[in-house]
C-alpha cells in the first residue's frame, strides 16, 4: 500500500447529524508558538471563530487546503483536551485520526474503529492504516474458507398416463466432441468479432459464367471454392490469422500451411473437413475437393485424416445464414470467418444508388493473440478478392 505524503490538517472532532450545539474544544499551548483555540466558559459552548477547526467529515477529495488555523497532527507542546458534549448528547465513538487517513481507510475499505491508533492521544495515522491493510491480507492469505464443491445437477422426468414426457439422448460420438470443444473454445479464447459487408455482385457474375464449365467436369460451384481460395491469398498477407496457441510449451506457432477447414451440417452433427493446400489448388480443384468432403461426410464415411490438420475456418448456413453471427474459434486455431446469405440491398456504385448482391462476412478471432486492426485489415483483404474475382 503506497504511503501518500500528509500535509498538515487540522484534527478532526466529527459534528452531530442533530442540530445539538457542537462541545467546545480548546487547545492549551504551552511552548511551542501554536495557533490559539479560544472557548467560552460552560454553560453556554461553542467554538472560538479564531482560528477555525475542522467538524465535518472530510470530503472524498481529502482535506482542504485553505482552511484558516489548521493545527498539524503532532505539534510540539500541543494537548488535546477530552471532548465535552453538549447538554443531553452523548460522547461520539469515532477514533481520531487525520482527514487524510480516513480518506486512506475508505479507499482500502478499513473500519477505523478497529485499527489501533498509534499516534499521541491514541490517533489513529496512515501508517497505522496501512499496518492493519497488510495484516488482514496475510489473513487471507493463511486461512482461506474450503469451496464446496458443485453438486451435479440430476433432472427429473415426469410421466404422465404411462408415458414419458422427456427423451434421454446419451452424450457421446461427435456430439460429445461438439460439446466440450465448443466450451474449451469459449471458456480459453478471447473472442472478438468484426463484421463487414462485402458487395458479391461481379462474383454472382462470375459464378454464372463459369458454372457450366465446372458441371462439364461434374463439380456443383457453389460461392465456397471462392471464399476458400480468396482466405488462403488473405492468410499469406496476414500470417498470424493462420495461427494456433500451444498450451504446453505457452507458444504461438504461426503456420505456412494453407488448410481450410469447412464446417458442413451433418446428420450425426456437425463436422469441419479440411481442404489441404487450398492455396496450391486451382478453383475447380478446391470445389471437387469441398463436394468430396461434403458427401463422405453426410454419407458418414469421412475419414479420421479428412478432419484434422486445418489451420482456418469457414462456416456457413448457406441460404439460411441469417443477417451475421458471432463464430466460435475452432481451437486451437485463432480465427474464423462466418459467411451469410445474400440479399439484394441498395449499394453506390459510380455516385450512383443501383441494386446490389450484399452479404456480411463475420470474423471471430482470438483477441489474445490478434489485434484488432490486424484482424480487420484480413477481413478486408478478403472482402478485396471477393469484390473484384
Amino acid at each position: 500500500v503506497a504511503k501518500a505524503e500528509t500535509p498538515p490538517v487540522a484534527a478532526a472532532v466529527p459534528a452531530k447529524p442533530e442540530t445539538t450545539p457542537v462541545a467546545a474544544v480548546s487547545v492549551k499551548p504551552e511552548t511551542a508558538p501554536a495557533a490559539k483555540v479560544a472557548a467560552e466558559p460552560a454553560p453556554e459552548t461553542k467554538v472560538a471563530a479564531e482560528p477555525a477547526i475542522e467538524r465535518s467529515a472530510p470530503s472524498a477529495d481529502g482535506p482542504s487546503s485553505t482552511a484558516a488555523g489548521t493545527i498539524p497532527e503532532e505539534l510540539p507542546g500541543m494537548q488535546t483536551r477530552e471532548v465535552v458534549d453538549a447538554p443531553g448528547g452523548t460522547s461520539s465513538e469515532k477514533p481520531l485520526a487525520a482527514p487524510a487517513t480516513r480518506k486512506l481507510a475508505r479507499e482500502l475499505g478499513i473500519d477505523l474503529t478497529k485499527v489501533s491508533g498509534s499516534g499521541p492521544h491514541g490517533r489513529v495515522t496512515q501508517e497505522d492504516v496501512q499496518k492493519h491493510a497488510e495484516q488482514a491480507v496475510a489473513r487471507a492469505q493463511i486461512v482461506k474458507p474450503p469451496v464446496a464443491a458443485a453438486s451435479p445437477v440430476s433432472i427429473s422426468s415426469p410421466v404422465v398416463a404411462g408415458k414419458p414426457l422427456e427423451e434421454r439422448i446419451p452424450l457421446r460420438g461427435v456430439r460429445r466432441t461438439i460439446f466440450h470443444q465448443m466450451a474449451r473454445s469459449k471458456q480459453t479464447a478471447a473472442h472478438f468479432t468484426f463484421v463487414e459487408e462485402c458487395n458479391v455482385t461481379a462474383l454472382k457474375g462470375l459464378r454464372e459464367r463459369l458454372r457450366p464449365l465446372a458441371e462439364a467436369e461434374g463439380v456443383k460451384l457453389t460461392f465456397l471454392p471462392f471464399i476458400v481460395k480468396a482466405c488462403a491469398a488473405a492468410l499469406k498477407r496476414h500470417p498470424i490469422l493462420n495461427a494456433a496457441y500451444d498450451e504446453v510449451t505457452d507458444e504461438i506457432v504461426v503456420r505456412y500451411s494453407y488448410n481450410i477447414g469447412v464446417a458442413a451440417a451433418t446428420g450425426a452433427g456437425l463436422m469441419v473437413p479440411v481442404v489441404k493446400g487450398a492455396d496450391t489448388k486451382s478453383l475447380l480443384e478446391v470445389a471437387q475437393e469441398i463436394q468430396r468432403l461434403s458427401n463422405d461426410a453426410q454419407a458418414g464415411k469421412i475419414a479420421r485424416a479428412d478432419l484434422v490438420g486445418s489451420t482456418f475456418t469457414i462456416t456457413s448456413l448457406g441460404a439460411a445464414g441469417g443477417l451475421f453471427a458471432t463464430p466460435i474459434l475452432n481451437f486451437p486455431e485463432v480465427a474464423i470467418l462466418g459467411v451469410h446469405q445474400i440479399k439484394q440491398k441498395p449499394v453506390v456504385l459510380d455516385g450512383h444508388i443501383v441494386i446490389g448482391d450484399v452479404m456480411l462476412l463475420s470474423l471471430s478471432f482470438d483477441h489474445r493473440i490478434i489485434d484488432g486492426h490486424i484482424g480487420a485489415a484480413f477481413a478486408y483483404e478478403v472482402i478485396r478478392y471477393l469484390e473484384n474475382p
